[in-house]
């Protein structure tokens, strides 16, 4: 890492360098890296260890330096440590200072992708489609938090020409702070939807939280807004150059948007003027969307359309994210990372386009705030709009749903359940040839156990 000697992270770090006996001309060294996961230590890399709930990561210190760890952190003076140690008064503080100091070093784009819903599939699209002409370094993951954004940045080698990071917030504030350590040339706002209202409260109050980042951006920096979102469409940029996406959106917009079966939806895109066709290997129109972002992004760094096209031809996506399992002649729609009412409705769509039956497992949303039922309830509505046949709901809040469909004399099948256990007992017997089966809810209903079951009983 460019100019990260062990002295310099002391001194931004406000920490004290111990230099062990045999270490003594350490201080001028560069560490290769920085992670807080001893598993991943690398040589020369230089070891964060946190405390946590269960785990202290002081304990590993010992094993980072046998795996070649230049040096840690610590929170505490250590006793005969075998190389060298930066004394801090709080490793979590340490990492975001030591990444903020290293993005000054760094002359490459960094596009901070943010948003209520689609983060990380934009984020993985928008990779896709640069990788096609440079070297580029992405979140693992949804590594966008106040741990995992630092880390990121601190990924960032010689060889990367541009970086794609995710961020992600749920409190005013936080947007600030890693905004102040991104520093991201390009920002990309996917749309203001309804999460983290226990804290934002309403969608307006999450506009506002999240155009905290502009306040982090270069004087010639560009935000690429969902043209189709209301709120997103009169954002203030802070003077801050802008464009527009969407399927209506102003410089970058899609026509002709036709699903290809469960797999792959077809579009024209036409960006600022011209017009390529594109086959995104992805269904539903929210994977249209995240497709004119990258194209809006890919256009501003002078990609051609037909490396555009190229790159949108082999965006992924990452498990538990409308990833789809063929088992047989079966099809399991896993998205169940997390969800609300955005990603919830669109995931639904895509159940309808099935050609055999459709089947919706569906679990509680989290972080809803106060109209959390009435937002579980609204989920009963796009479920008959879109003629799924089976609904299984699992959880207090997805009670709401059922009720939905019930005070609507729905044609839906609808079964709710207080336990996974208890619904898989109904649900695992009926499944037959043909089938496709959304599985979806916030992380916190652990409904991977859901997509196991199905794949264990139909293997």
């Amino acid at each position: 890492m460019k100019n990260m000697t062990l002295e310099k992270i002391a001194q931004v770090t406000n920490g004290k360098l111990f230099l062990p006996e045999g270490f003594e001309g350490s201080g001028e060294k560069e560490i290769a890296g920085a992670v807080n996961d001893n598993r991943k230590i690398e040589k020369d890399f230089l070891f964060i260890p946190m405390v946590g709930a269960r785990v202290d990561g002081h304990d590993f210190i010992p094993g980072a330096f046998a795996d070649g760890a230049l040096a840690t952190l610590s929170e505490r003076e250590l006793d005969n440590p075998a190389g060298p140690y930066i004394l801090v008064e709080d490793t979590k503080l340490a990492l975001k200072q030591i990444a903020t100091e290293y993005r000054l070093q760094l002359n490459i784009p960094v596009i901070g992708v943010i948003g209520s819903v689609g983060k990380t599939s934009t984020k993985e699209m928008i990779t896709s489609v640069l990788s096609t002409k440079f070297n580029v370094l992405k979140t693992e993951g949804n590594f966008n938090n106040e741990i995992g954004l630092p880390l990121t940045i601190c990924r960032i080698k010689d060889e990367h020409e541009i970086a794609v990071v995710e961020m992600g917030i749920s409190d005013f504030g936080e947007m600030h702070r890693l905004g102040d350590i991104a520093k991201p040339n390009i920002v990309v706002m996917t749309n203001i939807g309804q999460c983290h209202l226990e804290f934002l409260k309403n969608r307006d109050g999450i506009l506002k939280a999240k155009t905290e980042v502009f306040e982090h951006m270069p004087a010639d920096g560009l935000v690429v807004l969902n043209g189709d979102d209301d709120k997103l469409v009169n954002a203030d940029t802070l003077g801050l150059r802008k464009i527009f996406y969407g399927l209506n959106g102003e410089e970058v917009n899609a026509t002709e948007v036709v699903p290809v079966g469960l797999e792959e939806t077809s579009a024209v895109i036409t960006a600022f003027g011209e017009s390529f066709e594109a086959t995104i290997p992805l269904p539903g129109k929210h994977n249209v969307m995240n497709a004119l972002a990258a194209t809006a992004v890919a256009t501003q760094l002078g990609l051609t359309k037909e490396e555009i096209a190229a790159g949108l031809g082999r965006a992924e996506t990452i498990s538990g994210r409308n990833n789809l399992i063929k088992i047989r002649d079966i099809t399991i729609i896993d998205d169940c990372y997390n969800a609300n009412p955005v990603s919830m409705k669109a995931s639904i769509e895509v159940l309808g386009k099935a050609a055999g039956r459709s089947i919706a497992v569906l679990g509680d949303m989290g972080e809803l705030g106060d109209d959390e039922r009435a937002l579980h309830y609204e989920i009963g509505d796009a479920l008959e709009e879109n003629h799924i046949g089976y609904v299984f709901t699992v959880g207090e809040l997805s009670e709401e749903i059922n009720k939905s469909l019930s005070n609507t004399n729905s044609s839906c099948m609808a079964h709710h359940y207080k336990t996974v256990d208890a619904m898989l007992e109904d649900l695992l017997p009926i499944v037959r040839g043909g089938d496709t089966i959304l599985v979806k809810a916030s992380h916190f209903m652990n409904f991977s156990q859901v997509v196991e079951a199905l794949k264990t009983r139909l293997a």
